[in-house]
């Protein structure tokens, strides 16, 4: 597509980011998720609140894709002890890519992926993981299509409800062995 830019965002694009973060969630879970939990989930994880924290903790990083004036979608990015399951200085975690459905499919996702593993390549970090419900086929695909490989599972709380989720990674340097 074009005029598609990715930017790096602030604590002043807070809204945009609670919009986007929220719409796409209810795009991609609503249809396969009880309502109560995904009323809870949106309350308890996308509050500007805990969005504020997330933007200002060091260690993660957020990117808007906008097309013209519109926010079409986004990534969050961690490193460090930001990482959700093992924080490991040689990894980066991509936590969340979400495009809005009517977006999908025109190479939105790629583009945002293609940032994270830019990131991660300037990072010199070892490999990139990211966790993915095990029902999401359409985000698995991706990922695999993108060199990623299942190597363990993880609990993932929607509201109330305990959802699997498959972590995955992508080895990016092979750590060399002096002799």
């Amino acid at each position: 597509m074009e005029n598609i830019e990715i930017k790096q965002i602030t604590i002043d694009d807070i809204e945009a980011l609670q919009g986007i973060s929220k719409q796409t969630f209810l795009e991609t879970f609503s249809a396969t998720n009880d309502e109560h939990n995904m009323s809870k989930y949106l309350e308890e994880n996308f509050s500007t609140d805990k969005l504020i924290v997330e933007l200002e903790n060091t260690c993660s990083q957020f990117y808007l894709a906008y097309l013209n004036a519109q926010v079409i979608g986004y990534l969050k990015l961690n490193i460090g002890n930001a990482q959700k399951e093992f924080p490991d200085e040689n990894a980066l975690e991509i936590e969340r890519i979400y495009i809005l459905n009517a977006f999908q499919g025109k190479k939105i996702g790629q583009m945002l992926y293609a940032k994270a593993i830019e990131i991660a390549e300037s990072l010199q970090v070892d490999y990139v993981w990211l966790g993915v419900w095990e029902n999401n086929l359409k985000a698995i695909g991706f990922y695999e299509k993108n060199g990623f490989r299942p190597f363990d599972k993880h609990i993932f709380r929607l509201g109330n409800e305990e959802q699997t989720d498959i972590l995955m990674k992508k080895i990016l340097f092979v750590a060399q062995v002096n002799h």
